[in-house]
């Protein structure tokens, strides 16, 4: 089996080439290494990944653009049995900024990815990590409870798959992944590909180099790690259900193996993993036996109070399950940060 996976250097991405890679899979890797750049890091980012993924002899890694289609076609080659399309700029602050840049990475390299595959390998199946973002302000539209700690639904358990994207906010950044969610189905549709949705809630685990606008756990850890301060935008009470990494690989691997496409999938911790930014610097200052220092400011655009994943579907049609405890996942991170707190400065 021969296996693309574009942003292969992210933390999904790097994390998928590994996955497969162990299983003797040929894996191909695609990334332009910009994120450091994007989120103006200090420190590299996509950067160790890359290199991590050098231990592999069966990954192939391509510095390469998925906006540019020689760059895409060069990595397909003769052609592959799976793409995981992980490349995207993952940032709301980002593409409040710079929207036209945003629908580049994520819309028109979707497009440009999926074409190319369509021309090469037209039966192959196509996996892309997209958002709970496309849902946008009609999450809000959910009644709430005010807890101490934490917002709840009322009565509703998670988002599923049929819940409303339209005549909401969603920030440039959810517009750009819904786009390329849509045109993912799409291909599926009309060109009878093997295309699936996974709209990811919060996925975290190893090698995560979180940002305060990407991969808030990580940062969350980092931070307190290092003795940094915390900004919480809002009341710290919104709430997220979490996954971690390895649940999210078995997910991709049942889909490859039984799918049948096209689907979306709701994807995340589900209503058993959740936890609120509060209830998350609690746990925090007890593991690491810390007071953490926190400022908080205005709300962000968009910013959902509450987003926990119906996983019901997945569940169902890809006999998957998340088994990773979030206090078991969030304890092999902390661990890997300890151990890289010198690139982390």
């Amino acid at each position: 089996m021969r296996i693309l996976v574009t942003g292969g250097a992210g933390m999904v991405g790097s994390h998928t080439a590994e996955y497969f890679a162990k299983k003797k899979w040929k894996v191909v890797v695609l990334d332009n290494l910009s994120r450091s750049k994007l989120f103006k890091a200090h420190h590299q980012s996509v950067e160790y990944n890359w290199r991590y993924l050098g231990r592999f002899r069966n990954v192939e890694r391509i510095r390469g653009d998925v906006r540019r289609e020689r760059d895409v076609r060069c990595a397909l080659g003769r052609g592959v049995d799976v793409v995981l399309h992980a490349a995207s700029q993952p940032g709301v602050g980002f593409s409040i900024q710079n929207p036209t840049e945003d629908f580049m990475i994520n819309t028109q390299g979707t497009l440009t990815v999926l074409e190319s595959l369509r021309k090469i390998s037209p039966k192959a199946a196509f996996l892309f990590c997209s958002t709970n973002k496309v849902y946008g302000e009609n999450v809000g539209k959910i009644p709430l409870v005010e807890g101490k700690l934490r917002y709840r639904f009322r009565g509703v358990k998670g988002v599923n798959e049929t819940f409303p994207a339209d005549l909401a906010g969603h920030t440039p950044y959810g517009v750009s992944k819904y786009a390329a969610d849509l045109y993912t189905q799409e291909y599926g549709y009309l060109y009878g590909m093997k295309t699936a949705v996974f709209r990811m809630s919060c996925v975290y685990g190893t090698r995560q180099f979180g940002f305060e606008d990407q991969g808030w756990v990580a940062h969350f850890v980092i931070r307190s790690l290092l003795k940094r301060s915390l900004t919480i935008y809002g009341n710290g009470k919104q709430v997220r259900d979490v996954l971690y990494v390895s649940d999210l690989m078995r997910a991709y691997e049942q889909f490859i193996e039984r799918g049948k496409g096209p689907e979306v999938f709701n994807i995340g911790g589900g209503p058993r993993q959740t936890t609120s930014l509060l209830e998350f610097v609690s746990l925090l200052e007890g593991k690491l036996r810390t007071k953490i220092r926190i400022r908080f400011e205005e709300w962000r655009p968009s910013d959902q109070k509450v987003y926990i994943s119906d996983t019901s579907k997945v569940e169902k049609k890809l006999h998957w399950k998340a088994s990773v405890p979030f206090e078991e996942g969030l304890e092999r991170l902390i661990a890997w940060v300890e151990e890289n707190r010198g690139l982390l400065r």
